[in-house]
């Protein structure tokens, strides 16, 4: 029977078998239907993520390109030294019919030169031996080599700071016996090389410095600091030495012309640039 009582309590078990309803779906697993709907919503997160990311990306790889612009200069720096060491070769070569007699004669000879130098002012320690050398004199005759005399030669090496005295000397070992000169370098000392590459190197970053900001201003960019530096090493070219050997005449000397040496720095610098 239909009543107004009966009626309520149908109302009250609909709804129970409704919340059971919706407690069922709540806890079934995601359907095909549902996956498919939400897809598209991670489908689109997804895609406005990669958006951005790779503005990201792009931004930083921009950022990154102005950073990384370099520009590469070298720059150089040269000047002329006067040489302040000398290294001086003369001898005395001395020919006689026996080895004996030569050796003799040229010890005599070689003697002499050593008390005239040291008289000029050559100390002991700047002086040495530097060739010394006993050959026959051969003469071919009749079919064969024919011993005719020996030659001796018997060379010192004056090394020293006194390059002023180079004159002196010659004249001073030539007069006492000396008839050979082998040669006359002129160097710069290893104190005064090293000062002079010092303000070399200082030049030569400048003219790099310089000739990179002028490159970038042509290309509308900026110099902003430096990723790296080398320096090229170059050692002193030997110039030519003029020196004429004559007779003293009177009290000038025989003329000793040192000369000057060129001492170049390089250093190769890459800038950044922005």
């Amino acid at each position: 029977m239909n009543t107004p009582l009966n009626r309520e309590r149908s109302f009250d078990k609909c709804l129970i078998l409704v919340s059971i309803a919706m407690l069922l779906v709540a806890s079934m697993p995601v359907t095909s239907n549902t996956l498919l709907a939400s897809g598209k919503l991670i489908s689109n997160s997804v895609l406005d993520q990669s958006k951005r990311t790779a503005a990201t990306s792009t931004d930083n790889f921009t950022s990154g390109s102005n950073i990384n612009r370099s520009i590469s200069a070298t720059g150089l720096a040269t000047t002329s030294v006067k040489p302040d060491k000398v290294a001086l070769s003369l001898g005395v070569q001395t020919t006689n019919n026996t080895a004996k007699a030569a050796l003799y004669a040229n010890s005599l000879s070689i003697n002499r030169v050593l008390k005239s130098l040291s008289a000029a002012g050559v100390k002991q320690n700047e002086t040495g031996t530097s060739s010394f050398n006993i050959s026959p004199n051969l003469n071919y005759s009749q079919g064969r080599n024919v011993i005719t005399g020996f030659t001796v030669t018997n060379s010192i090496q004056i090394e020293s700071s006194k390059i002023a005295n180079v004159s002196g000397w010659i004249d001073a070992a030539v007069a006492a016996g000396a008839n050979t000169i082998n040669y006359i370098d002129y160097t710069v000392s290893d104190k005064k090389l090293a000062e002079t590459k010092s303000g070399l190197i200082k030049l030569a970053i400048d003219d790099a410095k310089n000739k990179a900001s002028i490159a970038a201003n042509a290309l509308g960019l900026k110099v902003i600091g430096v990723k790296s530096i080398s320096l090229n090493e170059f050692l002193p070219s030997p110039q030519p030495q003029l020196a004429k050997l004559s007779p003293t005449e009177g009290s000038s000397g025989t003329p000793i012309i040192p000369g000057q040496q060129q001492v170049s720095e390089s250093v190769s610098i890459i800038f950044i640039s922005s």
